[in-house]
């Protein structure tokens, strides 16, 4: 226990140092002594000494941005290592799977089309678009005969599928302009990013977390296959939907707000079962901190690499992702050897 609130404790102090440090980075002289001063300010303590520019850059544009980028790498990281545990497929991410393509539809159809009338929130029609997308790459890989390989498969035509209706909304319905912003958040961006986003979003980690963390033990045991975990007491078919749902859900409010980021949630439960462990009690939280902290850098990366121009942050995911999905296929492999 101790080893693993001093690991808890770490991942949390290299957080926040990694979010102090990316507010600083940017054409405006800030320091992390002007980062500090100004969130005490705001939270009731003594006047940054800032002027309202610098005060402004720092609480209304970076720290919010770095807050959100560090919510939603922690999100995409717990719902990639729930979905690679419920289906024992080490490649099983919400972007693989077609779950953030498929929100990002129910997205598009919201904001460019109105669908719902008013009456529907882009969340509500980001979590629509999810759960369609999951429940087909659940039904094609059970029509297909449901191993590892068909589940991958069946995720990748769903995406696909999504990511063309998605397109082809944008293209007919759209004027130039919301198209160009459209395209650019589908791409994964954080520049609009607002307190309310990242409130919303942290209520929505925060509450699938803890469910996920109350079925650890579970989630550990569909590691020895679904019969096993039967066979240990677990009721399968209701977990996999509170888990599923849960994970569906925190995807269409993190893309809701960041657009379709993706191999976060392949990657970072790898490498942080590197370093805990399996046991699912370690890992998610882990694999939570892990995930912030690398999109907190990523998305530093992203604003800063071509300066004044900015990269969606889901094209450097990419970038980066791409080599290490790589390694994990190679490494799937030589196991199944």
């Amino acid at each position: 226990m101790t080893a693993a609130l001093l690991r808890t404790a770490a991942g949390l102090a290299a957080l926040a140092v990694s979010v102090a440090l990316a507010i600083t980075i940017g054409p405006a002289d800030i320091g992390v002594t002007d980062v500090w001063s100004t969130v005490a300010a705001h939270l009731g303590g003594a006047p940054s000494g800032l002027t309202a520019i610098r005060d402004g850059i720092v609480w209304e544009l970076r720290l919010p941005r770095t807050l959100l980028a560090a919510v939603c790498g922690a999100g995409l990281a717990v719902c990639g290592a729930v979905l690679q545990s419920l289906l024992r497929n080490p490649l099983a991410d919400p972007f693989v799977l077609g779950v953030s393509s498929g929100a990002s539809t129910g997205a598009v159809l919201v904001v460019v089309l109105g669908v719902g009338g008013g009456a529907l929130s882009v969340s509500a029609g980001a979590f629509a678009g999810a759960v369609c997308s999951f429940a087909l790459m659940m039904l094609l890989s059970h029509v297909l005969g449901g191993t590892t390989d068909r589940v991958v498969l069946s995720g990748v035509a769903a995406m696909q599928l999504f990511s063309a209706l998605t397109s082809f909304v944008v293209v007919t319905s759209a004027d130039a302009e919301t198209t160009r912003g459209v395209l650019f958040w589908l791409l994964g961006s954080l520049g609009g990013a607002g307190w309310t986003d990242v409130a919303l979003c942290a209520a929505a980690l925060a509450a699938v977390l803890a469910v996920c963390l109350a079925y650890g033990r579970t989630l550990d045991a569909f590691a020895f296959g679904q019969d096993a975990a039967a066979a240990l007491g677990v009721h399968v078919a209701r977990t996999r939907v509170v888990l599923l749902c849960a994970t569906a859900l925190l995807t269409a409010v993190l893309v809701s707000s960041a657009g379709a980021i993706g191999f976060v949630g392949l990657v970072l439960p790898h490498a942080a079962k590197a370093l805990v462990g399996p046991g699912h009690t370690r890992l998610l939280p882990a694999t939570a901190l892990g995930g912030a902290v690398f999109l907190v850098w990523v998305d530093t990366l992203a604003r800063t690499l071509l300066e004044p121009q900015e990269v969606p942050v889901g094209v450097m995911t990419s970038l980066l992702g791409v080599p290490a999905f790589v390694l994990v296929l190679y490494r799937t492999r030589k196991a199944t050897r």
